[in-house]
């Protein structure tokens, strides 16, 4: 596993999964607007913990649905 470096995610602007369908289910949010990082949250714990993700690795992600 490699480590990411840290995002200042304070001002960032996330939006939810194409795949969120608005009935409180299990949602997530991405940040845009970090070069070569994708951060990843639950839309439901907006405060709560973050993953990010290198950009090779959720390429990966969202070529493989």
């Amino acid at each position: 596993m490699t480590n990411m470096p840290e995002c200042d995610l304070s001002a960032a602007s996330w939006h939810k999964s194409s795949y969120s369908d608005g009935t409180g289910g299990d949602c997530v949010e991405v940040a845009d607007g970090h070069p070569g990082v994708v951060p990843v949250r639950d839309s439901k714990v907006e405060n709560g913990p973050h993953l990010t993700f290198g950009g090779p690795a959720w390429k990966a992600f969202l070529t493989s649905l």
